[in-house]
């Protein structure tokens, strides 16, 4: 039993081959494009993040000098009815 093709059969299987294969390139590129875009904005993200964490780090610390040395804030006092 042969399976032998004719011309205008591969042909057709040519072209839907290469059809195939554009739509895979396409969405191959658009994929990349998509991870490109998400590590810019990971990217971007970390950086906000670690701005964050120094600021709040760099808040801690003050209040932990502050409590150090005695310092009472107006909010932190108890109100004289208590």
């Amino acid at each position: 039993m042969t399976n032998e093709l004719s011309p205008a059969e591969l042909t057709q299987l040519l072209e839907s081959l290469e059809s195939r294969l554009a739509y895979q390139e396409h969405w191959l590129d658009t994929l990349d494009q998509a991870v490109a875009q998400q590590e810019r904005r990971l990217e971007k993200l970390e950086q906000l993040s670690t701005l964050m964490r120094d600021r709040l780090r760099e808040q801690y610390q003050a209040l932990q000098a502050g409590d150090s040395q005695g310092d009472t804030r107006p909010e932190d006092e108890v109100p004289p009815h208590y």
